[in-house]
């Protein structure tokens, strides 16, 4: 049933993954087309955006399709990690959006000049954003569900992209409304400021992927549970280690048992521990190093099972 699930989960993602290609081509159509109707600078920076949305949306593809990969020879320990160079792709190609809108709002500004037909553009724009906001709900919703660094990366983009556009529409009306022109370049630099900004957090949470950065609080404090809940003969737990990757989650520490218990009882133990959580944590690989009482850390004679 496990496996089921997780192959369940596998799929979607990476369906979710594949449709997020379309719309990142139909929203980057309609925003050119937005941009080629009015002349406006911060509508063609919108639109630049978009095109890091169609090709992060390529890596977010193959990144996923790399971390479903089962474990092999030269990675025993799977392909969990690709989805965070996705990430790290994605942040980088936001950053260079962000300096491309920059020179164009830097120009802009020498000269800056009346929009044409702006509100056909911007009903286009203000369409492309709705679709944006939908899909950047699905996928965020997903990639949390799923645990998928790619897919959670791609949806805050997304969403970042939608309150750029509302940012944008905004102020175009306020320069179409008063007159003042400059308003088009100055909103460009405000959403290339906006752009850096999340392109920067995108790398920096993955960049902790990549480093091995271990559970929350509250997830360490609900391991601890299931493994003191699930330990019942054992004298000890020391030395808990944690790691996220992808959807995977790593888990090892040390049990102490008595030192005349049998092999096998402390196996049964261990698999106890191991099953429950399997059962509350999806995806997880545990080690249990084994240990005997005079490894201990703490004094005997505690009600339950602790932890040093």
């Amino acid at each position: 049933m496990a496996a089921r699930s997780i192959e369940t989960a596998k799929r979607k993602v990476a369906m979710l993954a594949l449709w997020s290609i379309p719309v990142a081509v139909a929203v980057l159509a309609l925003k050119f087309a937005a941009w080629w109707i009015t002349d406006s600078v911060a509508l063609y920076s919108d639109a630049l955006e978009s095109i890091v949305n169609v090709i992060a949306s390529f890596f977010a593809l193959w990144a996923i399709r790399i971390s479903h990969m089962p474990a092999d020879e030269n990675h025993p320990f799977g392909h969990h990690k690709a989805e965070y160079l996705s990430a790290v792709v994605e942040g980088a190609l936001i950053i260079v959006a962000a300096l491309l809108i920059f020179r164009e709002a830097f120009f802009a500004l020498q000269s800056p000049m009346p929009l044409e037909r702006p509100w056909p553009g911007l009903a286009i724009n203000a369409v492309a954003g709705v679709l944006n906001a939908g899909w950047a709900w699905v996928l965020i919703r997903a990639g949390r569900r799923e645990r998928s660094p790619a897919l959670d990366a791609d949806g805050r983009h997304l969403l970042t992209d939608v309150w750029t556009s509302a940012g944008v529409i905004v102020g175009l009306v306020a320069a179409v409304s008063t007159g003042w022109t400059v308003l088009d370049p100055l909103l460009a630099i405000a959403v290339a400021i906006n752009i850096l900004y999340q392109g920067w957090s995108v790398i920096g949470s993955s960049v902790q992927g990549l480093m091995d950065v271990g559970v929350d609080a509250e997830q360490s404090m609900r391991i601890r549970s299931i493994i003191s809940t699930n330990a019942g003969g054992a004298l000890e737990v020391h030395d808990l280690k944690t790691r996220i990757a992808g959807r995977a989650t790593f888990i090892e520490f040390h049990l102490v048992v008595d030192a005349a218990m049998s092999v096998g009882d402390s196996h049964v133990i261990c698999d106890r521990i191991e099953e429950a959580l399997k059962a509350e944590i999806p995806s997880v690989r545990v080690v249990i190093h084994v240990e005997p009482d005079d490894e201990a850390k703490l004094p005997p004679g505690t009600a339950s099972v602790p932890f040093a």
